[in-house]
């Protein structure tokens, strides 16, 4: 497989960072300071233009969105509003970006060896850089040449993988995609993509190739 592979996309939650730094330190940090960051900075052009598909008056907008961030919704102005929640978070040194040591590391060699390398997940772009850029491993930013988010599709949905397989000009056979996700692996095979789940937390059945780390993939 190494040798036909041109590209690798990963998935951020379970594969390059821990579940628990999404859950119990982003979520919350954006949770506790939504409804205050919202009304402070409705009038900023990146707040309104989340909100606008929403089509509802700010309090009852306000009001929507946590119910989406308390059932972990990937509703796309949630993930924008949260994207600016942790900007301010990351730059006041309150975040620190958590990336297992084994991924920086693959990615960084694969980086050197040639491979182009893309994010796929379900937080905002903005949210992906600014984790990446502000980790306990440096900033990784330069390592990906692209980022993709809901904007492009539901990370369950072939049509999501076929649009990013044009997007980047590959074929599916010459693109790795990384999750630990069974639903979304399944959706990246369907599009003709390579796959690896990461079995970080030990489960050990998946229709994919598993891997407990990044070290040994297309070793």
């Amino acid at each position: 497989m190494g040798d036909q592979i041109q590209a690798v996309i990963t998935d951020i939650e379970g594969t390059t960072t821990p579940i628990s730094f999404v859950t119990q330190k982003l979520f919350p940090y954006a949770q506790a300071r939504l409804a205050d960051f919202v009304t402070v900075h409705q009038h900023d052009l990146e707040v309104m233009d989340a909100l606008k598909p929403m089509g509802q008056p700010l309090e009852a907008a306000i009001q929507t969105l946590q119910q989406w961030l308390a059932a972990d919704r990937k509703e796309t102005p949630l993930k924008t509003i949260q994207g600016l929640i942790w900007e301010e978070g990351y730059a006041s040194g309150a975040l620190l970006g958590e990336i297992y040591p084994d991924a920086a590391d693959k990615l960084k060699a694969w980086k050197q060896a040639g491979l182009r390398l893309f994010v796929y997940s379900s937080g905002s772009v903005q949210a992906q850089k600014l984790l990446f850029g502000h980790s306990n491993c440096g900033d990784l930013t330069g390592i990906f040449e692209g980022y993709f988010d809901t904007k492009i599709g539901a990370k369950t949905d072939a049509a999501s993988y076929r649009e990013i397989l044009k997007q980047v000009a590959l074929q599916g056979s010459e693109v790795l995609f990384l999750s630990d996700s069974e639903k979304e692996l399944d959706a990246a095979l369907a599009a003709g993509l390579k796959t690896a789940c990461l079995a970080r937390e030990g489960q050990s059945q998946s229709a994919h190739p598993i891997h407990r780390d990044f070290s040994a993939i297309l070793s």
